[in-house]
């Protein structure tokens, strides 16, 4: 989350829009087909054995081909296999990301603290 935040807030997003985001994705003002790519990411992180082809026609109504959601599930399940694995050897974020506004250190620190 440190990351990907860190990221997003230097190239995209002010901290409060990042803030609405983390807290709330579908009501932060992004558009439709961002909140429906999130809202899969976030059935295939905690419920992938519930998707369905009414989850690919979502996407594809938005003009997403077959490929690009299939892209979208590896980058899912590649980030967390990932994350799991820094938290299963316990590694530790580098100290850049303290540079961060303490709100968004706060909100996108998931799991063990940090510093």
């Amino acid at each position: 989350m440190l990351a990907h935040g860190a990221l997003l807030r230097k190239n995209f997003f002010s901290v409060d829009q990042l803030v609405a985001i983390v807290n709330d994705f579908s009501n932060a003002g992004l558009p439709p087909e961002e909140v429906a790519l999130m809202s899969f990411a976030q059935k295939i992180i905690t419920k992938a054995g519930q998707i369905s082809e009414h989850d690919y026609d979502e996407l594809r109504a938005f003009g997403l081909s077959d490929e690009e959601i299939l892209d979208v599930v590896l980058a899912c399940t590649a980030r967390s296999f990932f994350s799991k694995t820094l938290d299963t050897v316990n590694a530790k974020p580098d100290e850049v990301y303290l540079d961060l506004e303490p709100e968004l250190l706060q909100i996108l620190t998931v799991g063990r603290p940090f510093p």
